[in-house]
C-alpha cells in the first residue's frame, strides 16, 4: 500500500500525485494508492495519515511525502517503521511557515483557508531530529528547489538512499523521469530498469 502525503497548500491533483495515481492505474494496482486531501491542522493530518496507515502492516506500507508531507512522512515512518519516499521533504516547516500564519489559498482549487499560529506548535510536535534505520528512506531532491534547501535535507537523511538531482524545481517538474524508481522503492514492479542514485 502506498499513502501519498502531498505539501502545504497542495492537494490530490498536484502533478506528482496525479501521476503516480495514473502509473499505478496502468499497472492494475489502483486500489494499492491512496492519497487522501490533508486538513491544514498538522494533528489532523497526522491523525487521517495514521489512520491510513495502521490498516495495513507496516511491512507492506510505504509512504510518499512530498515538502510538508515529507516531514509528516519522516514522523510516520518513525514511529510505524514503515518506508518512505521523500520528494523535496520540508526538514524544518515550524521556521519556514511561520509567514504563512493567517488565511491563504489553496494551489489547485484557489479555495481559502486558515493556517492558524497554533498549527506551528503542532508542527513542532512531530519534529524528528535524528532518523533511525536510513534504509528505509530514499530522498529526492533538487539543487535547483527555490522554496526549500537540498542541503537541509540532504543532511537530515545520512546514509539514506538519496538521488540528487542537478537543477529541477520544488515540485520537480520532470517527476515522470523519477516515478518507476519511487514505485520499485514502494516495491511495485514497473519492468522499467533502475538507475542508480546518488
Amino acid at each position: 500500500m502506498i499513502l501519498y502525503l502531498h505539501g502545504f497548500r497542495s492537494s490530490p491533483q498536484s502533478f506528482k500525485a496525479r501521476l503516480i495515481a495514473e502509473r499505478m492505474q496502468a499497472l492494475g494496482r489502483s486500489a494499492e494508492y491512496h492519497c487522501p486531501q490533508l486538513p491544514a491542522s498538522p494533528r489532523d493530518a497526522i491523525a487521517l495519515a495514521t489512520d491510513i496507515v495502521n490498516r495495513s502492516p507496516a511491512s507492506e506500507v510505504t509512504l510518499i511525502g512530498s515538502s510538508l508531507g515529507g516531514y509528516y512522512a519522516t514522523w510516520l515512518a518513525e514511529q510505524t517503521g514503515c518506508r518512505a519516499v521523500l520528494l523535496n521533504p520540508a526538514v524544518k516547516p515550524p521556521r519556514d511557515l511561520e509567514t504563512y500564519v493567517g488565511v491563504t489559498t489553496a494551489y489547485h482549487s484557489d479555495e481559502r483557508f486558515e493556517f492558524k499560529r497554533e498549527y506551528i506548535d503542532e508542527l513542532k510536535a512531530f519534529a524528528i531530529d535524528e532518523i533511525t534505520r536510513p534504509e528505509r528512506y530514499f530522498l529526492i531532491a533538487a539543487t535547483g528547489d527555490e522554496v526549500l534547501d537540498w542541503k537541509e535535507m540532504t543532511a537530515h537523511y545520512p546514509m539514506a538512499r538519496q538521488h540528487v538531482i542537478d537543477g529541477s524545481d520544488h515540485g520537480i517538474s520532470e517527476f515522470d523521469r523519477y516515478v518507476d524508481q519511487v514505485l520499485a522503492f514502494c516495491g511495485i514492479a514497473t519492468g522499467t530498469p533502475q538507475q542508480g542514485s546518488r
